[in-house]
């Protein structure tokens, strides 16, 4: 497949795909604080489907002719992003805080964030990093961990930053990042890709299939706090008890390998995953993915990972075993303030799981046991 089936001379043929991204990753949404997120897809889509939340800040996206008669399918996407929250207020104003999900110190420092004060009201703030002139040799090349690392606000003082701007302990802090978009090469700029890419896959994939009368009910679950532990997902699974999933992820890119080795690369298409920390994947239902992958001329990657997880880790042992295909759209520089996508991938990932959802049957579906 090239490119010009999915674009035009101007960019991509459909830009609602893009403003729907932009939307969700400008969104506010660290773990446990997920509601801007969720009102987002509310807002926008509360006519198209039927929504529900539970007690976790999970949301649940079920169609307008879901039967709850049948074998169910569950489309999972995460809506947390990583972060930070303030833990205390030093007597000069500077905040210290902790990670929220999984950081590398060295790509924290002299970054803009966001905290959200006890109004709801945005603080901006910056990093701190100390000036090369007041750096010693040996400074320069260590690595400065976590816990010496400060949010300066441009306060002076412990009273300001608490009475004057709200900031307090246990407030989240948000990498303060505005999404762009290369028209021309399809390319996107922003943060929260992981996993804001997810959520959007999963709308669009439930967009696809609309009014379809198909032998199963698919539901979108929209699972919080992925990145502190899959802990949403323990829940969407109990509450939906599905028979099969599609978990879409926005997967770490590995283009700096080796071309032999990199399987996540930007516009080669939607990752299958086959193995990684949390979970080992369902050969069959893989290979049902794989193979109408290659029949319909869509562009795959297949992934064996040492490292990482996603909610199939706890999807899949639920009940008596869900078989879970996971599908990712690369992100370059994932866990970090900046992500890079192609949009190309995203349209890909949607063609692939809308696909595989109109040529499944009870008896494929049967087979994956």
């Amino acid at each position: 497949m090239t490119v010009t089936v999915l674009y035009n001379k101007k960019g991509v043929c459909n830009m609602e795909d893009v403003r729907l991204i932009e939307q969700l990753s400008n969104a506010n949404g660290i773990s446990g604080f997920e509601d801007d997120v969720l009102k987002c897809v509310e807002d926008k889509y509360k006519e198209v489907f039927n929504i529900e939340r539970d007690r976790l800040k999970n949301m649940y996206l079920f169609r307008k002719n879901h039967s709850g008669n049948k074998p169910v399918v569950l489309l999972d996407a995460h809506s947390d992003e990583v972060g930070f929250m303030v833990q205390s207020i030093k007597a000069n104003g500077l905040i210290r805080f902790l990670p929220i999900g999984g950081w590398h110190s060295q790509n924290v420092p002299a970054h803009k964030v966001r905290i959200v004060n006890n109004e709801g009201k945005i603080v901006k703030g910056i990093v701190a990093s100390t000036p090369p002139h007041f750096l010693k040799a040996e400074d320069r090349v260590r690595l400065l961990p976590m816990d010496e690392m400060y949010i300066d606000v441009g306060a002076t003082s412990k009273d300001e930053v608490v009475k004057y701007l709200g900031i307090e302990p246990g407030a989240p802090v948000i990498p303060d990042v505005t999404f762009e978009y290369d028209e021309n090469r399809g390319i996107m700029i922003g943060k929260g890709f992981d996993n804001r890419l997810g959520c959007a896959c999963v709308i669009r994939t439930l967009n696809a299939i609309e009014g379809l009368d198909l032998p199963f009910d698919v539901v979108g679950g929209l699972a919080a706090q992925e990145e502190v532990g899959t802990r949403g997902s323990t829940i969407t699974a109990r509450k939906i008890n599905p028979d099969l999933a599609i978990v879409f992820e926005g997967t770490p890119s590995d283009d700096f390998k080796p071309s032999e080795d990199a399987q996540g690369v930007l516009k080669k298409g939607p990752q299958i995953r086959y193995r990684d920390s949390s979970y080992v994947a369902n050969p069959a239902w893989n290979k049902f993915a794989a193979n109408w992958a290659t029949k319909e001329g869509i562009p795959h990657q297949k992934a064996v990972r040492m490292g990482g997880g996603t909610n199939a880790g706890k999807i899949h042992l639920t009940g008596e075993g869900v078989p879970c295909l996971v599908l990712g759209v690369p992100v370059r520089y994932a866990h970090t303030h900046y992500g890079i996508s192609s949009i190309l991938d995203f349209k890909l990932t949607v063609r692939l799981s809308s696909l595989i959802l109109k040529k499944l049957t009870e008896e494929d579906m049967k087979s994956f046991y």
